[in-house]
């Protein structure tokens, strides 16, 4: 084979692994399309999976000591959400279809919230017309289908959603989309 052809399939090769981890991670931990947009977005988001993890191996090391354990030891969970946004730019963690539009603007911001209940950890950060949800909570027959019905009488359309749970637990990460036109007839 010529070096063009061996090249030729090398870069074909490449982009098929780009395009495989562009897909398995959430839109909103990759900037750009580039390699290294992608591949900084893959491991950011591999990062929060492993804090997760950690998270959840202590927490099943404290059950198998049968000490007793509530479904948020807020001393365990809470330092690693808090971890894993801390080591991130709020600012550049929006959606891929967003980032054309935030370029042309210069006034781009973004507000961030956290809610820890007894039920359940929500951190919720607005970028424009987005809103990036994270919620870590025990697992509850139907949960998921209330949230989603809550979120669509508030008039949030959901763009993306993804699911990691581990026994008893369940993080759910949710791109929805606010439209403010019906918010404002609403009120």
């Amino acid at each position: 084979m010529s070096h063009i052809a061996v090249e030729r399939n090398r870069r074909r090769q490449m982009n098929e692994h780009l395009r495989s981890l562009r897909s398995l991670t959430p839109c909103f931990y990759i900037k750009r399309g580039d390699q290294a947009s992608i591949i900084g977005g893959v491991i950011e988001f591999i990062k929060e999976l492993q804090q997760l993890v950690q998270v959840l191996e202590s927490k099943k090391r404290r059950k198998t000591l049968n000490r007793p354990s509530f479904p948020y030891d807020h001393q365990t969970l809470e330092p690693s959400i808090l971890a894993a946004t801390a080591t991130t730019n709020a600012t550049t963690r929006v959606p891929f279809s967003r980032i054309e539009n935030l370029m042309s603007t210069s006034t781009f911001k973004e507000v961030g919230a956290c809610c820890n209940s007894p039920h359940a950890n929500v951190e919720a950060k607005i970028s424009g017309s987005n809103v990036v949800l994270r919620v870590v909570s025990r697992r509850i027959s139907g949960q998921l289908v209330r949230i989603i019905s809550v979120l669509e009488k508030l008039s949030f359309q959901v763009l993306h959603l993804n699911i990691s749970s581990m026994e008893e637990t369940v993080l759910y990460f949710f791109v929805v989309k606010v439209h403010i036109l019906h918010l404002h007839m609403k009120t």
